[in-house]
């Protein structure tokens, strides 16, 4: 065997440990490059799921646009119904000839299928408990407590959105035997 001389020994010595530290600083670089691949990795996947709601949301608002698009056009033909209804109502069959009369009555039955078609429905408000998102109180009259007694303007949802609210009587407890009584009673 060869004897070494001590200064090639820590010559040798040195350049292992030399060796061995860079395999570790090779390995924590490694690991911490690693660790930015994964942060990278999920903040790209959860780009990807933004991006995919983002256009879910985007597609959903579209079709709600399209759908509800006729809205305010069905809103500014509402009071033209209405005039036509009251006129209807009002009308003494005797005073219009019986033709006129039934010709007026059926284009406001076209007008009402085709807005119908469209996706407009009437709110039935009629003997029906007040609901506030579907009614607008006018005022409170003899009557059954918060049951609509009296329909004053009629109300319309739009495909089940509500476009008008029914303008309407609501009752407020009292009835003609309570007053009877408390005129009795003063």
């Amino acid at each position: 065997m060869v004897q070494q001389e001590p200064e090639e020994q820590n010559t040798e010595i040195e350049s292992e440990l030399t060796e061995t530290e860079d395999v570790e600083e090779l390995k924590l670089a490694l690991a911490e490059e690693k660790g930015k691949a994964e942060n990278y990795l999920a903040n790209w996947q959860r780009a990807q799921a933004d991006l995919i709601n983002y256009k879910r949301r985007i597609e959903q608002e579209k079709e709600e646009t399209i759908k509800f698009a006729n809205s305010v056009l069905i809103l500014s033909i509402l009071p033209v119904l209405d005039d036509l209804e009251r006129a209807l109502n009002s009308a003494l069959p005797e005073q219009a000839e019986p033709g006129w009369l039934e010709g007026v009555r059926l284009i406001e039955r076209k007008m009402k299928a085709s807005l119908e078609a469209e996706g407009l429905s009437q709110i039935e408000a009629l003997g029906k408990k007040f609901d506030p998102h579907l009614h607008e109180a006018v005022r409170q009259d003899k009557g059954e407590e918060g049951v609509i007694i009296e329909e004053v303007q009629k109300g319309y949802k739009f495909h089940d959105r509500v476009i008008r609210a029914s303008r309407v009587v609501v009752g407020n407890g009292e009835t003609e035997e309570n007053n009877r009584e408390n005129s009795a009673q003063v």
